[in-house]
């Protein structure tokens, strides 16, 4: 699979990146741990040689089943895992609070970006992935409980000690990363970036494509909609995310289907699935290093890699931009 150098730094990242978050359970109305290892297990098969994850995917889950999927083989896989979200304790900013859960108990999140939160998380994450680095360590979302130098200054204490090789930041805006970077070498943005959702291309993304830094575009299916396997009735449980998305309410859902079948006869050119090629566009777009992918099991693991196979005409991609442009904002329609 073709390999992207992540900013200036010296790792390089499929085009297809395995996320680890649907697996954890949290948020997606629960999964079968073992079909979730089958999936990683899968993609790395596949070529998809890194998988990123977070402590707050399944409150710890997410970790643990990656570094069950990856035992034996940590040495041919990059794990990216991320810092900022706590659950275990209440220490920083309220950040949400999630009532209805697989595992039918309530999580309240909170950021906390301190030093001292961000070291204890570290170690945490090295037991849970079975590993003694992180190949990419990345703050989970901005956060005012401390101050950039002070969070920069523990991401630089851990590279120094080898627990981490390189660091990055998640959902940051230009104005944030500007400060950030003015304490420690940050190599990449993991930013929300699909068809449906493509805002970072008016900050985020010019910046980065500025400094020399990496982006990791994550949802790049939507969180399913653009699979074109989410029809109007649909049910989702109330453990899961999507069930309250205003993006997943019966009318966009109906457009999002409509623009799809606009986009049918690309989609059989190249023999595949919409899946594919809404992962090929965002993969397509200048300035992107790598999208992830989640699975939930090692069949759409298999069919996320083809993905990595298809290019798309300069023609093709302005013809797909133009369809979903045309939906305009769909949260708020």
């Amino acid at each position: 699979m073709q390999q992207r150098r992540l900013g200036t730094s010296a790792i390089h990242l499929p085009v297809v990146t395995f996320g680890a978050w649907a697996i954890g359970g949290l948020f997606w109305g629960g999964n079968e741990d073992k079909e979730g290892i089958e999936a990683i297990q899968a993609a790395i098969d596949e070529g998809i040689d890194a998988i990123d994850t977070a402590p707050v995917y399944g409150c710890g889950h997410s970790e643990e089943l990656v570094g069950q999927a990856v035992a034996g083989r940590r040495d041919k896989v990059k794990l990216l895992t991320k810092c900022g979200l706590r659950w275990e304790e209440d220490g920083g900013q309220f950040y949400f609070k999630l009532e209805h859960t697989p595992s039918g108990q309530p999580v309240t999140i909170y950021k906390n970006v301190r030093a001292e939160s961000i070291i204890r998380e570290c170690e945490q994450s090295l037991k849970r992935l079975r590993t003694d680095y992180i190949d990419l360590y990345q703050v989970h979302w901005p956060s005012e409980t401390a101050p950039a130098q002070e969070t920069v200054g523990a991401l630089n204490r851990l590279k120094e000690q080898g627990k981490i090789l390189e660091f990055g930041v998640s959902n940051y805006k230009s104005q944030q990363l500007r400060e950030a970077l003015k304490y420690g070498p940050i190599v990449s943005d993991q930013v929300k970036y699909n068809l449906l959702e493509r805002s970072i291309e008016q900050d985020e993304l010019p910046y980065c494509k500025q400094r020399g830094l990496g982006v990791i575009a994550y949802s790049p299916m939507a969180m399913g909609l653009l699979t074109g396997k989410v029809t109007e009735d649909r049910e989702f449980p109330a453990s899961d995310i999507r069930s309250t998305d205003p993006l997943f309410s019966k009318a966009s859902r109906r457009k999002v289907l409509k623009a799809l079948e606009e986009i049918r006869p690309i989609a059989d050119g190249h023999g595949a699935s919409f899946s594919q090629i809404a992962v090929a566009w965002v993969i397509a777009q200048p300035g992107v290093t790598t999208a992830l992918v989640g699975a939930r099991n090692a069949k759409q693991a298999r069919e996320n890699a083809k993905a990595a196979e298809i290019t798309l005409s300069d023609d093709e991609i302005k013809r797909i931009r133009e369809v979903f442009e045309r939906l305009g904002d769909l949260r708020k329609a």
